[in-house]
This record gives C-alpha cells, sequence and structure tokens, in this order.
C-alpha cells in the first residue's frame, strides 16, 4: 500500500520545528509552518525554508504563518517551541486543533504534562527528538547531526495514530520508533540535558567538555540526581545515542559512566552542531534558555517527591547568572558549579 501522507501543522519553526516540518514537505506530506518570527516567516513566504550542513541541502516551499494570521484546523499539531513557551503556545494553538486531534511535543523536557493539562491528555502525545539543528537566520535552518527520533502515547498505549506519526517522521530519519515507554526517553533527555546545561556555562563544545576528566564527576551527579526523581515517579529511564542511564545509578560497575559519557563525546564529535542550543541561547541569540521549563521543573517535582536536587538547583541559578550578565560562560563558571562536589571529596 502507498505511504498515507500526513497534514500537519508545525507550531515553532526553528531548529527542531522547521527540519522536521521541512522533511515532511519534501517527501510529499501536506506542511503548515507558524512561528512568532515575522521575519522567518516572511523568508519563507518569500523564498521556502532552505536547509544546510554536512546531511542535506535544499529548500521547501510551505505556506508559513504567524500564530495572529493563521486560519484552519488541524488532526496534526507538532509543537516545536521552546519549552518555556509550551503554556502559551498551546493555548494559541488550541482553537486550530480539531476535536479529534492530537498535539505532538517535539521539545526538549517534560512538556507533555503542561500541553495535556491544556487540551487533554487523550490530546497529547509523546516525542523525544534528539538530533542536532539550529536556527541560522531568517528562512535557514543548519540541520547538523542526527539523533534518536521517538515518538509514543503518554498513556504507554502503541495506537495507530503514534505508529502513523512514526512512520511520517521516517522521512526525517529511517530509524524514528514508537515506544511504549516515552516518558523512559524524556526523563533520560532531562539527565543528558542537565549534562548539556552544564556545558554551556562555558565556551567550550560539548564533546569537549564532556571528555573532560576534571568535570566528569559532576557530569555523573548531575544525572544521578535527575535519575533519582524519575525513579520516584515511577519512570524507567530509556537509552540513546550513547546515554545509558543504568550508567550513572550508584550501584553501576565502576567504569560505566566513564564508558556512557565517551560514547556522548563520540557521537557529538560526529555532529556538525558542536555546540548545544543553550549555548547557542546564551552566546549567540542572547536571550533566556529554556532552563526553568526543563530543570526547574524537575528540582520542583523533587521536592514534592521528597529527592533532593542541590547540584541541579544550583545549576539553575548559575544559568540565570550567565542570562542576566552577572557570570561570564567560562570554565571558572562550572567551576562554581562542581565546588561542592570538590569540597565534599575533601572531607
Amino acid at each position: 500500500m502507498p505511504e498515507t501522507k500526513m497534514r500537519c501543522l508545525i507550531w515553532g519553526a526553528g531548529a527542531i520545528g522547521g527540519t522536521l516540518g521541512a522533511y515532511l514537505a519534501r517527501t510529499g506530506h501536506d506542511v503548515t509552518f507558524v512561528d512568532a518570527a515575522d521575519e522567518h516567516v516572511a523568508a519563507i513566504d518569500r523564498a521556502g525554508l532552505h536547509i544546510t550542513g554536512p546531511i542535506a541541502e535544499f529548500t521547501v516551499r510551505a505556506p508559513a504563518f504567524t500564530p495572529q494570521t493563521l486560519r484552519g484546523e488541524w488532526d496534526n499539531i507538532i509543537l516545536a517551541t521552546k519549552a518555556h513557551h509550551t503554556e502559551a503556545a498551546t493555548r494559541a494553538l488550541l482553537p486550530h486543533l480539531t476535536s479529534a486531534g492530537c498535539v505532538i511535543s517535539a521539545q526538549n523536557g517534560l512538556n507533555e504534562l503542561a500541553i495535556a493539562d491544556i487540551v487533554g491528555a487523550e490530546r497529547t502525545v509523546g516525542a523525544f527528538v534528539n538530533f542536532g539543528a539550529d536556527y541560522l537566520e531568517p528562512g535557514v535552518i543548519h540541520y547538523g547531526g542526527r539523533g534518536a527520533v521517538v515518538v509514543g502515547e503518554i498513556d504507554g498505549r502503541i495506537t495507530p495514530r503514534a505508529l502513523a506519526i512514526r512512520d511520517a517522521w521516517r522521512d526525517l530519519d529511517e530509524r524514528a520508533i514508537a515506544t511504549p515507554n516515552v516518558w523512559g526517553y524524556l526523563w533520560g533527555k532531562e539527565a543528558y540535558g542537565a549534562m548539556l546545561f552544564a556545558t554551556a556555562l562555558t565556551n567550550e563544545s560539548i564533546a569537549d567538555a564532556l571528555a573532560s576528566l576534571t568535570y566528569r564527576d559532576l557530569y555523573v551527579a548531575l544525572a544521578r540526581e535527575i535519575l533519582a526523581v524519575a525513579a520516584a515517579r515511577g519512570v524507567k529511564p530509556e537509552a540513546f545515542d550513547g546515554f545509558d542511564p543504568g550508567a550513572y545509578l550508584l550501584d553501576a560497575p565502576p567504569d560505566a559512566a566513564t564508558r556512557s559519557l565517551d560514547n556522548l563525546v563520540a557521537h557529538n564529535r560526529r555532529s556538525a552542531k558542536t555546540h548545544s542550543g543553550i549555548w547557542r541561547d546564551l552566546a549567540v541569540r542572547k536571550r533566556p534558555t529554556e532552563v526553568d521549563a526543563q530543570l526547574g521543573i524537575v528540582v520542583t517535582l523533587g521536592r514534592e517527591a521528597g529527592v533532593a536536587t542541590p547540584i541541579t538547583a544550583r545549576l539553575v541559578e548559575l544559568i540565570h547568572d550567565v542570562e542576566r550578565g552577572v557570570r561570564p560562560q567560562s570554565l571558572e563558571t562550572l567551576d562554581a558549579l562542581a565546588a561542592p562536589l570538590s569540597s565534599d571529596a575533601h572531607r
């Protein structure tokens, strides 16, 4: 049977949404873009959305709108905004979602919780994307490296709609999968994401920062805090792209975390995206990061579950310091995060 093409609305045409939507449009899916940046929408309307980088070079033509100019309803809305814009974006897209439709969160974080509160759990689909991409300028997205692409119902079922989304997303990456444990991937990314926030305190590349033996105890401690909160919520984190959640547990073999970090270094060295989107928000785009929506929520959930997350909470504070210009992106700022671990080691 021929593949059924998806009609979808991409809400947020930046790095992730732009890449995913461009690949879907290129392979015949009916894609409409929405973005809050007038200049980005105008560029897409004028000359199309261009994907550049080592994986592919192509331009697609697809309709693009701002939230204010959009009309119509869709069964499939892919939400790809920054995590801290989730609630506002979900409320804005709600009039465009059909009664039988769903919102698919192609974001970093645990945003499915907020989406479900607004549209209903039955109209919320989880997703985990770990490919590397950056918004370069209006109408241009850099697709720098492949990574895991996963979709799953938030209640753990494998449904026809989850399989249909997976099939469509295989036009981006043929390795895309549907999972009964999307929360496991999302919490795994929370742990890995905490490491990425730590690397963004510096100007080091992701690979160079993770390769540094000086800070590996810090990365392990961060992952352990996040995974402890996940365990308290009954979630079993999943492995992806070199990240092995079992390697960071207290009862893991002594060299397990080292192997996982080495694998993460290798994965990132294969990507033309050298720095995280967090680093770009701080160093290039000079705008607030997703730290509260990604890591702040973990601190809150940990507090509710009786799980202490002091290093994660300190990381949130330091990211805010960099956002406000109180601290520079430097190894000295990363040292401020690692300092309590050094003190403990000398007691």
